[in-house]
């Protein structure tokens, strides 16, 4: 069995020199960073920078079954499955906790009495800075709705029992990285496999 060494935070040697901005949009940032490699040699990449994301895998009281919301991500013009999962974007809002919260309640009507950090994933480090936060949600209670946006407000809420997990990503149904991360992490968590 191969086990692979934890991110240490690390740079192996590598140098950051700076950056300049080429385009500042909505949401994100791109810019030409520079680096120096463990020889001296200078090198540049284009990188976007962005929000942290923080998604949440909400389970019901039976501990197997999860709500998923079913949306529309125009990059990929297409309905996805995925776990509730938002952005860090509310002047203030730093804590990755509050911002599940938020999330859970806008997308599902729902809050978690307790929120377990499953894992701190990059989903895309060569290209940008981007981090997500997920975590396990527990102890659900209902609260209303607060969708924002056409992509919500036209989002559904579905069920999934985890022990389905592999299959549908098998089949092709579970294609979100961030979600296939948290509910493979989620059943690990809880023993279900």
């Amino acid at each position: 069995m191969v086990t692979a060494a934890p991110a240490t935070g690390g740079s192996g040697g590598f140098r950051y020199l700076g950056e300049e901005e080429i385009a500042r949009l909505h949401r994100v940032t791109v810019v030409r960073a520079r680096f120096a490699a463990p020889d001296g040699t200078e090198f540049t990449r284009d990188v976007i920078r962005d929000k942290t994301v923080v998604a949440v895998v909400p389970l019901l009281d039976d501990g197997e079954t999860v709500l998923m919301v079913r949306q529309y991500r125009g990059p990929i013009d297409a309905l996805l499955l995925e776990i509730p999962a938002g952005l860090c974007d509310v002047e203030g809002e730093d804590d990755p906790e509050i911002t599940a919260q938020r999330e859970l309640a806008e997308e599902i009507g729902m809050r978690a009495d307790h929120l377990h950090l499953l894992a701190r994933v990059h989903p895309a480090a060569g290209l940008t800075d981007c981090s997500e936060h997920l975590f396990l949600g527990t102890g659900l209670t209902a609260v209303g709705l607060d969708r924002q946006g056409p992509e919500e407000a036209h989002m559904t809420i579905e069920r999934l029992s985890l022990r389905s997990v592999p299959r549908l990503i098998a089949e092709g149904a579970l294609t979100d990285a961030k979600s296939l991360i948290g509910l493979l992490a989620a059943c690990e968590h809880l023993g279900l496999r």
